[in-house]
């Protein structure tokens, strides 16, 4: 995988993502690091603040992408076939990263972990967590 392209691809191809603002942080093989900018549009309950949680899915879901899209070969392809995320805490008017690593990409089928916080180290918060299952594509022949 070109992961100049697929930077591309989760930064600028996707306009949700473009919406959202999603940075790749970092890119490697099996592995995500993504970066949601915090915009006050995104707050879903105001009375706390708190980000909605759609948002963070998508984040979540984006990254798990990133995860699966790094092992494909050129014109492969994946989409969701699910996604469970468990929320932890409110995610807070700041930045939210989203970590995720591959647990497994078969034939047709990939799996992703992806962690959400906010926060450095010592202080990073764990927002909520994700497993998310994709249906990886092969090029049509020709």
């Amino acid at each position: 995988m070109d992961f100049d392209k697929l930077k591309k691809l989760m930064e600028e191809r996707i306009p949700f993502n473009r919406y959202l603002g999603l940075k790749a942080v970092w890119l490697e093989h099996g592995h995500a690091v993504l970066r949601m900018p915090y915009r006050a549009e995104l707050i879903g309950d105001g009375t706390r603040p708190a980000l909605h949680g759609g948002t963070l899915s998508a984040l979540a879901d984006t990254c798990g992408g990133a995860v699966i899209f790094s092992t494909l070969e050129d014109r492969q392809a994946c989409s969701t076939i699910d996604l469970r995320i468990d929320f932890l805490r409110p995610a807070g008017p700041e930045d939210v990263m989203a970590e995720g690593k591959l647990v497994r990409a078969g034939n047709s089928v990939g799996v992703a972990h992806i962690r959400l916080y906010q926060g450095t180290e010592p202080e990073r918060r764990e927002i909520a967590t994700c497993t998310a299952v994709y249906n990886i594509t092969k090029p049509k022949s020709r």
